[in-house]
């Protein structure tokens, strides 16, 4: 989606890919633990070397056979491979070659992709003198590198610019236009990834019904008929108390920030469990973030009759009244019913999120509410404007102080003359005389 050429990092569990990621861009964008299965799903992120940008696909640890969830995150790799220009296939130079080893590089001389061979963890002479012995795996000499340390990346990032195909203009890669961004979000095992294989169209996330299985932030840009829309499945999002481990804590902080990053939030409801107390302080949490909010109740189609459907409804208007109006989609992710409606509400919510109102459109629906309710104790709104958007943000310049029921007043007025739905909307008061 980006016109830039893809780097794929790969090789079996626990060989340092995504540390090597972190070092070629330069900061910690993947996350890292020192135990094999960190990372399940394809995470794309920009690079560049020398000038060169490129895209960087980080992938899961590649294990041939194995369990049902290690053959999904292995079928990923194969994706991300066959989708790339090049390939950084990483080994561990501390480990020597193993049968895995030379499994996934048996696969990659049949893909027929440029490979660069990489000896990680060679922190010393030593282990890079005896690099030698991963001619073995018939994909020519390795690179001894330190992805930890930074030890000879930058010998390696040279070559590997070599390999990728240049612009034809030779003009580099065009600038990319900001692409809204919708983070789908809520607690694990509730259909996050489901919903977002279903909305790009392929298999990105890895699904299994093992909670938490998604452990970073994956996302990828989609042309639809509203436009491009980037995708966000983000890691299940569980109580601190239950957070017990690094990859869990750091999935948490890079969750939250993707949804501190997004236009619209759309959190996900397990409409056979309802409305739990973790969904209410996740939605306190989304609604904080000042993004539009979409509620979809997921799984509908497993709840047994009317009188399910109208309890977990209930539920929703009690437990989540503090995100107003936010539309309520009822969906099956696993069967796709419902779920062509929530394109246009995404579309709706992001134009409104980003709507841009005229000043005398302002000043006209304040002078009209005032006119029709007056503030008490002579206060009055001298002039108004909106600031900023992202989300809209009007700014009041008042003669004196006004009461909190008033400004909630005076914000309806403004949400129903300018069509903002359910959008978040902010009013900042300054005080002038007159």
């Amino acid at each position: 989606m980006t016109g830039l050429p893809v780097v794929a990092v790969v090789g079996r569990p626990n060989v340092g890919k995504s540390t090597l990621v972190n070092r070629i861009v330069g900061k910690q964008v993947a996350i890292v633990e020192d135990r094999p299965g960190v990372t399940r799903d394809r995470k794309e992120v920009e690079g560049e070397w020398l000038g060169v940008p490129f895209l960087l696909v980080d992938t899961g640890g590649w294990v041939p056979g194995g369990s049902d969830l290690e053959a999904k995150v292995s079928r990923q790799v194969e994706k991300g491979v066959l989708g790339a220009d090049a390939v950084l296939f990483l080994v561990d130079a501390s480990v020597g070659v193993t049968e895995e080893d030379a499994a996934v590089a048996e696969w990659l001389r049949r893909a027929g992709k440029p490979v660069l061979l990489l000896a990680n963890k060679a922190d010393n002479d030593r282990r890079e003198r005896e690099a030698w012995e991963f001619l073995s795996l018939g994909l020519g000499e390795a690179y001894p590198v330190s992805a930890l340390h930074g030890r000879r990346t930058g010998d390696m990032l040279d070559d590997l610019v070599a390999l990728l195909p240049k612009d034809s203009d030779g003009d580099g890669a065009a600038e990319v236009p900001a692409v809204p961004g919708v983070a789908i979000v809520g607690r694990p095992n509730v259909g996050k990834s489901t919903l977002f294989n279903r909305l790009i169209g392929e298999e990105r996330s890895v699904v299994h019904d093992l909670p938490g299985t998604t452990r970073d932030s994956v996302d990828t840009v989609v042309e639809t008929p509203e436009g491009p829309i980037r995708y966000v499945d983000t890691a299940g999002m569980r109580r601190k108390s239950k957070i017990d481990d690094g990859p869990e804590y750091y999935s948490l902080v890079r969750a939250l920030r993707s949804v501190d990053a997004a236009d619209v939030a759309l959190l996900i409801i397990d409409a056979t469990e309802g409305v739990t107390s973790q969904d209410q302080r996740l939605a306190e949490r989304v609604d904080a973030a000042g993004c539009p909010v979409v509620v979809l109740l997921n799984k509908w189609d497993l709840l047994p009759d009317a009188e399910a459907r109208e309890a977990v409804t209930a539920q929703l208007a009690h437990r989540l009244h503090f995100i107003g109006d936010a539309p309520v989609l009822k969906v099956s992710a696993k069967t796709g019913k419902g779920v062509h409606k929530l394109l246009p509400v995404l579309a709706d919510a992001i134009e409104r999120y980003h709507r841009r109102v005229p000043t005398r459109d302002v000043n006209r629906v304040l002078i009209e509410a005032q006119q029709a309710q007056p503030a008490p104790g002579g206060a009055r709104v001298l002039y108004g404007l909106q600031g900023a958007a992202d989300p809209p943000t009007f700014t009041l310049f008042s003669n004196r102080d006004l009461p909190p029921q008033y400004l909630r007043y005076l914000e309806r007025k403004l949400r129903e003359a300018f069509g903002l739905g359910a959008v978040p909307i902010k009013l900042r008061v300054r005080r002038r005389s007159g």
